[in-house]
């Protein structure tokens, strides 16, 4: 990150079933482990309480659910590279995944506190 702490990126976001799987993972798992292994330095899910997609099906969360079929949106806030390192991966992976890839700029306040110990 350039002095100053800012830089220009990615904001990288997919949006999956819940319960759909690949290779046995749970597809926000296997987002966040197959991105963590191309070096990605963060990346985060997020679990809907409600929402719907293309179908227009509502999904809603309730208490005696078992298998739920809500969206969880997966982050990432990355440079260009690693945006296209995950998508060529994802279509190695033959997935077919709904996705947004947005402009970001992203750092840190305060970038010197942290040299100091300051938290």
């Amino acid at each position: 990150m350039a002095p100053g702490g800012s830089m220009k990126g990615v904001y990288l976001k997919f949006y999956v079933n819940e319960s759909r799987k690949h290779h046995g993972m749970v597809i926000y798992e296997w987002l966040l482990e197959t991105a963590k292994s191309l070096g990605v330095e963060g990346g985060s899910a997020f679990r809907a309480v409600a929402g719907f997609g293309r179908h227009r099906h509502m999904h809603e969360e309730h208490f005696f659910e078992l298998a739920s079929m809500l969206p969880v949106e997966v982050a990432f806030l990355v440079t260009e590279e690693h945006a296209e390192l995950l998508l060529d991966r994802i279509e190695q992976e033959n997935l077919r995944l709904f996705y947004a890839r947005l402009p970001a700029t992203f750092g840190l306040t305060c970038p010197e506190s942290a040299e100091r110990g300051v938290d």
